[in-house]
């Protein structure tokens, strides 16, 4: 009995398994798998001051106002204590991901995204951190904090999240 599509579907089948795998990024970001970190780090305890509820540096996602990418002046001491880290730490490396909500194009979400990681990463260099230390991307909307319509969700989603 001839199977023709024995083969095609092994593909098919290889490729997802493959995918599956968890692989460190291009960018040197941890890749996840069912949120456990797969680069050998699970093992290690986080910063002093990341989980601390009475520190900045436990404040890892800055939010926007509806179509900006200025910093809000709320966060600016969060941004300075991230930077002092990063800049103190030579090993640290940081992933500013820009979101936004789900209103506008996609390529204006994207750009939008982009350009929220972008203020950040700026103002961290101009605070001293290394630019080797800070990489960027935008997500847009396709990644949302909140699933739902409404300014209270929509704020929820207009982002960038400091990944360490």
């Amino acid at each position: 009995m001839n199977k023709p599509f024995a083969p095609a579907a092994i593909l098919v089948a290889s490729l997802f398994l493959g995918g599956c795998a968890a692989k460190p990024t291009q960018d040197g970001a941890a890749a996840t798998l069912g949120g456990t970190i797969t680069t050998g780090l699970a093992d290690r305890a986080p910063p002093p001051g990341f989980n601390d509820p009475n520190s900045p540096l436990s404040q890892r996602v800055i939010y926007f106002d509806y179509e900006q990418s200025a910093i809000p002046p709320s966060y600016i001491e969060v941004l300075r204590a991230h930077a002092r880290y990063i800049g103190t730490t030579p090993k640290a490396k940081v992933m500013l991901e820009g979101h936004t909500d789900e209103r506008g194009t996609r390529e204006l979400n994207l750009a939008l995204g982009e350009d929220r990681a972008t203020t950040v990463s700026r103002f961290l260099r101009a605070e001293g951190v290394a630019e080797s230390q800070v990489g960027i991307r935008s997500f847009g909307e396709e990644k949302p904090a909140q699933p739902g319509q409404g300014e209270a969700v929509w704020a929820l989603n207009r982002r960038v999240e400091l990944i360490y």
